[in-house]
């Protein structure tokens, strides 16, 4: 049977951890893997994270199955914490979530239930964006067609174009994939004017949104990192939102994920809730539980929930540091070039603007690993590397 199977190429983000692990040079930066890193280099466990595994140790008195729906708790926390605890969405019952293996497992899930509901539908992602949101929606049969997002000569949204792109070549029943802050790949992301147009957008040609939250409160705040989503809530009549605890919590290797999805009316949100726990029976059955119940011990937990705050605004308040300071330091080595755009940008990624060539020059050089595209992940810095990552661009441009 496998003779006619042919051997895949690697994974390019994950070929650059192997390469970067086997790399003898005491100067070798990894700017490629997408996950928060401390000065020390290192993706830690947070202290409210230990804090709330300590009191699950002590309290836990079962390993049996939680259902298909997932922790409730961890549910109906996570819906707040997206949403706002008095969204009218909520209120109404027009709800339906499901707690997922990861981001990823929420997409494709989500993906399965869009397939279902209207086979082959299209889905519209920005270009650029995640590589494998491509993977996730194709494989579940959706179709994929792409949007303008990113300028990278002024490095900024194309909105005009996007929006033109969307008013004329879009049609009913259309789904927009949409970045809900910290835009991965390239960091730029809508303003609240942008969020309010599209919201409109979608009403008038009856389009509907797929909101992929990944790094709520890696960019101005768990708050603010929001406001886009739940002004577009606010306005159409069906939506879905995918979310991750990976980068919030670090719990990058529990796969802590939830859909939500929003109907327009509480009959059809319980007819879509009963369809994912029906998906997810026939791929993953049951969700996994320990990620989910030291998210919901310590969002219900007043304290925990503070600590982790305080926590999530360190991480962001570091990567906002080290935009600033890579924006320094660029500029003053590379005469002639702006490298001010990183600093109007969110979250761990921005692309560098160089090209293929000049990226693998990095590598081979200089050992500064980094996506073909010359993204980056603004984490991978530090006080100790980063004057090397500067004159080492500079010596590629």
């Amino acid at each position: 049977m496998f003779e006619a199977l042919n051997v895949l190429p690697q994974d390019p983000i994950l070929g650059l951890m192997v390469a970067y692990q086997k790399d003898t040079n005491p100067n070798k930066v990894d700017l490629g893997v997408g996950v928060y890193k401390t000065p020390q280099g290192e993706t830690p466990v947070l202290a409210s994270v230990k804090a709330a595994e300590k009191y699950r140790l002590e309290n836990e008195t079962t390993k049996s199955y939680i259902g298909g729906p997932g922790d409730a708790v961890f549910n109906a926390e996570m819906r707040k914490l997206a949403l706002g605890e008095g969204h009218p969405a909520l209120l109404a019952n027009r709800v339906a979530s499901i707690q997922a293996p990861g981001g990823c497992g929420a997409l494709r899930l989500g993906g399965e239930l869009i397939n279902r509901a209207k086979e082959g539908a299209t889905i519209w992602f920005s270009n650029p964006t995640w590589a494998n949101h491509v993977p996730l929606f194709g494989e579940a049969g959706l179709q994929l067609k792409e949007y303008p997002y990113y300028d990278r000569e002024n490095c900024a949204v194309l909105f005009d174009d996007m929006m033109a792109t969307l008013q004329n070549e879009a049609q009913t029943g259309d789904l927009v994939l949409l970045h809900a802050c910290c835009h991965n790949p390239c960091g730029a992301d809508l303003n609240i004017d942008q969020w309010n147009a599209i919201a409109d957008l979608c009403v008038e040609k009856g389009l509907v949104p797929f909101v992929d939250m990944a790094y709520q409160g890696f960019g101005v705040g768990l708050e603010e990192d929001t406001k886009g989503l739940r002004l577009i809530a606010s306005k159409v009549k069906e939506m879905f939102v995918s979310i991750s605890c990976s980068k919030n919590f670090g719990l990058y290797r529990e796969r802590i994920g939830m859909l939500l999805v929003i109907a327009e009316t509480a009959h059809a949100a319980e007819a879509a809730g009963s369809q994912l726990i029906n998906i997810a029976r026939g791929i993953w059955s049951m969700p996994p539980a320990h990620g989910a119940a030291i998210v919901a011990t310590i969002l219900s937990s007043e304290e925990l929930c503070n600590q982790w705050h305080g926590e999530v605004a360190e991480m962001r308040n570091r990567i906002n540091g080290l935009r600033a300071l890579a924006v320094e330091k660029l500029n003053a080595a590379c005469p002639g070039h702006d490298f001010g755009f990183i600093q109007k940008q969110f979250g761990m990624f921005s692309f560098l603007g160089i090209s293929a060539e000049q990226v693998e020059r990095l590598k081979q050089e200089f050992s500064i690993y980094m996506v073909g595209s010359s993204r980056i992940n603004v984490a991978g810095l530090n006080d100790e590397n980063i004057d090397y990552f500067a004159n080492s661009v500079a010596a590629v441009l």
